[in-house]
């Protein structure tokens, strides 16, 4: 498998590894998007929380592992001109109490909210927004209420992590790792934080400085016992089956540059991925690393406008 993949995923593990959870008077990192017009609104459900503002047709945003809600507010204030845009974040991240995500079945207790919160809101048709660990919640949303979607973005996600250790691999294959990974995160938990193992990480998720340091913050401000329950079961969950069966129109965004991932593999890799989805388009945003919408405001600003004007 390309190398970049490799290294993406090592520094995700190692960073998860050396943070620690942050000590009672630590600030949060995830500043709420603010309107001078509408002031949004926040349910606290068991395993996430989701954010309301605007008006119009619905766009979920859900952001990967670690990371805040703020990941997305460079694109929600133009987003809830012309739509009802929800932000989720997942109870642990961004400071939060982790809630219910200490028990087993975390992902699942995701979608589960989820789904329920459009159920309560009568919301059907809405467009799903997912970032790494979030597009793997959106694929698992996809498959299993598609119903309720209209379409969904998948950005820098593939169905089956196990893929970055060799192609045609298993969950019983990378499910040893993953528990020790797992174990080895959990143990640290109210240990000191590593804040320059934490850089050294955000320097391969991202590509520029100030996206670096966001990456960052957000690291160190994580409850490492809900990263290591998310990443655990990133690691065991594999979607490739599922995939013929998702009739909801995906989008697959995904960056590549020459220092990192040049164009043609990065195409090899996400197409590959996503050969088997029925109904897939695909975006390439070049200059960026893993956190796109950081890195490459105005072009993925431009994807996601496209994608939730499309009809």
């Amino acid at each position: 498998m390309i190398s970049h993949i490799h290294l993406r995923a090592a520094a995700v593990i190692f960073t998860t590894l050396v943070v620690a959870h942050p000590g009672p008077g630590q600030a949060r990192t995830a500043q709420p998007v603010r309107s001078a017009q509408i002031a949004p609104k926040t349910v606290q459900l068991d395993h996430i929380s989701i954010e309301s503002i605007g008006t119009g047709p619905v766009i979920v945003l859900i952001p990967g592992l670690s990371s805040p809600r703020a990941v997305w507010n460079g694109v929600v204030p133009a987003l809830a001109k012309t739509h009802r845009v929800l932000s989720v974040q997942v109870n642990g991240f961004g400071g939060d109490a982790p809630g219910r995500n200490l028990s087993p079945d975390m992902l699942d207790g995701v979608v589960a909210d989820l789904d329920g919160f459009l159920v309560r809101e009568k919301i059907s048709g809405a467009k799903l927004v997912g970032h790494s660990l979030g597009g793997l919640v959106a694929l698992k949303f996809a498959y299993a209420h598609p119903d309720r979607l209209r379409a969904a973005m998948i950005v820098d996600s593939l169905p089956f992590i196990g893929e970055i250790y060799a192609p045609g691999a298993t969950v019983a294959m990378v499910e040893p790792r993953a528990k020790v990974i797992r174990d080895t995160m959990l143990a640290s938990y109210g240990k000191p934080a590593d804040p320059a193992a934490a850089e050294r990480t955000a320097t391969m998720l991202a590509a520029k400085p100030d996206s670096q340091a966001k990456v960052k913050a957000w690291a160190l401000a994580a409850d490492p016992r809900v990263v290591a329950a998310a990443l655990y079961e990133d690691f065991v969950t594999d979607l490739r089956g599922d995939l013929p069966a998702i009739a909801t129109p995906l989008t697959i965004v995904y960056p590549w540059s020459e220092a990192r991932l040049p164009k043609a593999r990065a195409d090899m890799t996400y197409r590959t991925a996503y050969a088997k989805a029925p109904n897939v388009t695909f975006v390439a945003i070049p200059d960026a690393a893993h956190f796109v919408m950081l890195d490459q405001p105005a072009a993925f600003g431009a994807a996601l406008e496209a994608f939730a004007d499309a009809r």
